[in-house]
């Protein structure tokens, strides 16, 4: 039975022609679809979260000359679904299938054949998202993706990698996107709200999400793991500061080399908990070995005992990762097995050779969608971690002109995780199989505004476990021939304390190496307020694993979306890039392509009581501080919300509970990702305030840099009372 029968006798079996718009309601959430043409609206509480575009809300057909559909019957499925038969007047013809829960409208279309589909509603503004999107192709840096259309939106333009067409509108309530790997077409204009695919073989489902942003980035959990873009746990050693080898040393690496730097940086006093040595450790006297797919195959000159070599960095402390990528040179050792097992991505029933960024050489590229393909390159991987490799690098890269698809690296990366190995995601569609989020690479010789702008943008999308790339970058990859200016100096400086106050941040070229005392004294401070919230940075990631909210880098028009003026300042205009870190840290650094001569920043503070981390001088919000002075080596922190951090101390894990609310309750999840402590707050003179566990022992406690510290232990609650 062809397809277009089959979709004549669904039509058949639905009820008679409706005339009437359908109405959905689950709750106060209530969906429209109806009319002529066709189109779509949400309604929440009684108000407009999306009104349907006047234009008509559901096209078909050519992406270049899409058709709008009219509703020619509608019924019940099993499920209870109201399911809708459409056309458009050429005669192209649709399933439509939609769910309505009091969070999220889903809306499934299956047309007769395959075409372009697009979901439209009216324009709504400002939205946020998109991720590395965000930054390509656009006027200006800004998170505010109003004005934003591109109707071939596919991982590989420009310096997308990490891709989320997830679209927040925080004022409005309300989030939209199509789940499809392949080719979208997304639109967030003053006319229009628009995404979908380009071609629908089978099916294309849409999601429209409606609540507080912590009610639609539950919702959206959810749906990612249901629909199978897993979020899967982050570990903890990947949130300190690390060392990474083309950073410090570009591709000049060798058992000598890397072990001095490191172990030069721990000299230093780097508080180093992890490290990756992401190139040039493959045998380097025959090209078909330049690939991190030489697995297990060291080059015998440069590193010539690879157990001894990672058991050093392992007694000092650190986990030790390697670059991984999923590209086999096609004479490659391992490129016969691979086409026997038919692993590598095929055309016309032919394994494809294809031409990346690197390496240079010709290669294959592992299908992805064969599970018996991403099962092979994992037990690979193992010829590393038989040696003592903690986790990969992942770092796919110049496959622009390939149109593979966005998730082409996500069902390895899950794989791996899965082994309990460590992964640093650089390519990714909507899931999160990683550790870390890690923005595309980010240099001195670039736009500093670049930086701030993707890494929100990445937080908005459902991508808060950011990682800013190396300190300093790599000065444009020009192979590290440093002339050192007064410029760069600052820079470090500034590029340092910015990246300190991401969920993870690493080291790169040596401070020592910038001749001046001021540029080590500041990034060795910022390095060490990275290592001593790393617990509490971690505590969010898990949060953000539970809930799906982005704790661990949340954008201000997220954590106050009813406050006005949180939007319109991330961008290059304003430079006001803030986020909150938990409920309790606010981070507002100056950085920007002004970094070399400004001092002073405009620092909006929401409504609450807020505390300076250094000095412990109080402001009260909502306040903007006009031209407030921020030099390099100020920690650019605000503490507010529950005023409750925990801290490293020593050897032990510090609550420190700030005296700015009488009550709070906080739940922190200890560094083994299992174990976790509420800490309540409940106090009426800060003065006579004292501590006990929640048994009732007491518990000793001291006021130390303006905040009260006590010690915590996993799986014990306290009281602060």
């Amino acid at each position: 039975m062809n397809k277009r029968l089959l979709f004549a006798l669904m039509v058949a079996c639905l009820s008679v022609p409706a005339a009437e718009p359908e109405v959905l309601t689950a709750g106060t959430t209530r969906l429209t679809v109806g009319g002529e043409p066709l189109r779509i609206a949400l309604e929440r509480d009684g108000t407009v979260v999306a009104a349907g575009h006047a234009a008509g809300g559901l096209l078909m057909g050519d992406p270049e000359k899409l058709e709008t559909v009219s509703l020619v019957s509608s019924g019940y499925s099993r499920q209870g679904h109201r399911v809708l038969a459409v056309r458009t007047a050429s005669g192209k013809a649709a399933t439509v299938t939609v769910a309505l829960t009091p969070n999220q409208a889903d809306v499934t279309v299956r047309p007769a054949e395959p075409m372009a589909v697009l979901l439209r509603l009216a324009g709504m503004s400002p939205g946020f998202g998109l991720a590395d999107h965000a930054v390509t192709h656009r006027e200006s840096f800004d998170t505010d993706i109003t004005g934003y259309r591109n109707d071939s939106f596919l991982s590989g333009q420009g310096i997308t990698r990490l891709v989320s067409n997830f679209a927040i509108y925080p004022k409005q309530k309300f989030a939209f996107l199509v789940w499809e790997p392949g080719v979208k077409m997304v639109r967030s204009t003053a006319e229009e709200c628009a995404q979908g695919s380009r071609r629908v073989e089978s099916e294309v489902r849409f999601s429209l999400m409606t609540g507080t942003p912590a009610e639609i980035y539950r919702q959206f959990l959810e749906s990612r793991n249901l629909f199978g873009y897993p979020v899967m746990k982050p570990k903890y050693e990947f949130f300190g500061v690390g060392w990474e080898a083309f950073g410090a040393l570009a591709w000049d690496t060798n058992h000598k080399t890397v072990t001095e730097n490191v172990d030069q940086y721990l000299a230093a006093g780097y508080p180093l908990k992890w490290m990756v040595v992401g190139s040039g450790f493959w045998p380097r006297e025959d090209k078909r070995f330049h690939e991190t797919t030489s697995f297990g195959l060291y080059d015998k000159g440069l590193y010539p005992d690879p157990r001894a070599f990672i058991a050093h960095f392992h007694a000092r402390g650190l986990k030790y990762f390697q670059g991984l990528r999923t590209t086999f040179i096609t004479d490659g050792p391992f490129s016969r097995e691979g086409l026997r097992l038919s692993a590598f991505v095929e055309e016309n029933g032919q394994p494809r050779v294809m031409q990346f960024g690197w390496p240079k050489s010709p290669i294959y590229f592992l299908d992805w969608r064969k599970p018996q393909a991403v099962a092979w390159f994992t037990d690979l991987a193992h010829k590393w971690t038989g040696y003592g490799v903690d986790g990969f690098k992942e770092d796919v890269y110049g496959f622009g002109k390939y149109g593979l698809g966005d998730d082409k690296l996500d069902p390895l990366n899950a794989a791996l995780m899965r082994e309990g190995l460590y992964i640093m995601g650089r390519n990714a569609y909507l899931a999160s199989p990683a550790d870390l989020h890690r923005i595309n690479d980010f240099n001195y010789n670039q736009n500093q505004d670049r930086g701030p702008v993707n890494a929100l943008a990445a937080a908005y999308a459902g991508f808060p476990l950011v990682y800013p790339d190396i300190v300093g970058g790599t000065f444009g990859e020009g192979h590290f021939d440093l002339k050192v200016t007064p410029r760069m100096r600052t820079y470090m400086k500034r590029n340092a304390m910015w990246a300190a106050l991401h969920p993870s941040m690493s080291m790169g070229q040596g401070p020592w190496t910038f001749g001046d005392p001021e540029v080590e004294r500041v990034m060795l401070a910022a390095a060490k307020l990275h290592d001593r919230l790393q617990p509490y940075i971690y505590s969010q990631a898990v949060r953000f694993y539970l809930d799906g909210y982005p704790w661990s880098m949340t954008p201000l028009p997220v954590a106050f979306p009813g406050d006005a003026q949180v939007y319109g300042r991330e961008n290059e205009r304003v430079r006001g890039y803030e986020w909150m870190i938990g409920d309790a840290l606010l981070a507002a650094p100056l950085y920007g392509n002004d970094y070399e001569t400004v001092q002073t920043r405009d620092v909006y503070l929401p409504k609450g009581e807020w505390m300076e981390y250094d000095t412990g001088a109080r402001h009260q919000g909502p306040v903007m501080l006009k031209n407030y002075a921020l030099p390099a080596d100020r920690t650019p922190l605000f503490v507010g919300g529950s005023g409750v951090v925990v801290e490293k101390d020593g050897g032990r894990l510090a609550a420190r509970v700030y005296p700015l609310v009488k009550e709070a309750e906080v739940e922190f999840h200890h560094p083994d990702g299992l174990s976790r402590s509420v800490i309540r707050v409940k106090v009426a003179d800060w003065k006579k305030a004292q501590v006990r566990t929640a048994p009732g022992r007491a518990v000793a406690a001291v006021w130390q840099r303006h905040a009260l510290q006590f010690a915590i232990a996993a799986g014990e609650d306290y009281e602060v009372r």
